[in-house]
């Protein structure tokens, strides 16, 4: 089961990147690929909602040997053959007699997608072709959706497990969210704490002629020899400029920590 390494998990369904020929586009899906026990066997676990709210589910098992076994297909009985065809690509081919009743190709993209593409003919005998897109989840669900698959039904169960699902991901995600904008709040204060530290090592280091007081505003200036020096006189008494000094660095005061910050 080494070529099923990289299919094995829960694949949540981009509704709005794929293309369907038949049928109407779900409102979301999941597809769960998982092995069973210590069984060459692969479940192919389905669940997934249409726009109505209704919850469709699907399972078969897979032992994608290339060899034909029997299973339940559409509440009948039909022929199921599964191989891999390299490390990215596998696919299950549903028969009856010398027709082919559904043929799924399993594909991981480049950018670690999950396509699926549904071929089968409608009812009218007409071939068409679905394509689905999936990601992978970061944590593994007892349960997974899709519009491809065999076995449909709809199921309470299905619509009860929607709507938890629904329901956790909305609250995980504003938890999410919310801590997001507290990371992002620690990240901006800690720039500033940085940002001060700096700037108060400058000014501890410079000339200091005076004694100052919490809650002033002074000037840090540079002088021609590249020391510094921090004055009460701005650059305004200067004339504007940086009166007999090299360049004014920033208007500076005090805080009650000992830092200094810049005066806008």
């Amino acid at each position: 089961m080494v070529q099923a390494y990289n299919f094995l998990a829960s694949w949540q369904l981009f509704p709005e990147k794929g293309s369907y020929e038949l049928g109407e586009r779900p409102r979301s899906g999941t597809y769960r690929i998982h092995t069973i026990g210590n069984e060459p066997a692969l479940s192919m676990d389905a669940n997934w909602v249409n726009i109505q709210g209704q919850a469709f589910s699907s399972r078969f098992t897979l032992i994608p040997d290339g060899q034909l076994r029997n299973v339940e297909y559409m509440d009948s009985s039909a022929d199921v053959v599964g191989q891999f065809l390299d490390g990215s690509r596998f696919e299950t081919r549903f028969t009856k007699g010398e027709q082919e009743l559904l043929h799924l190709l399993y594909e991981i993209m480049p950018n670690g997608y999950l396509r699926i593409t549904h071929k089968s003919l409608t009812p009218e005998g007409q071939p068409y072709v679905n394509v689905e897109f999936y990601h992978k989840q970061m944590s593994v669900l007892p349960y997974a959706a899709s519009v491809s698959g065999a076995v449909i039904k709809p199921t309470e169960e299905g619509v009860i497990r929607h709507k938890s699902l629904t329901a956790m991901e909305e609250q995980t995600n504003m938890q999410l969210e919310q801590i997001r904008k507290q990371i992002e709040l620690l990240a901006l204060q800690a720039r500033e704490i940085h940002s001060r530290k700096e700037l108060s090592l400058i000014i501890y280091g410079a000339r200091l002629n005076f004694s100052p007081v919490i809650g002033h505003t002074y000037h840090l200036y540079e002088k021609h020899d590249d020391t510094h020096l921090l004055s009460m006189i701005s650059p305004v008494e200067w004339g504007g400029g940086a009166g007999p000094f090299k360049r004014c660095i920033a208007s500076v005061k005090l805080l009650a920590d000992h830092t200094w910050t810049e005066v806008i």
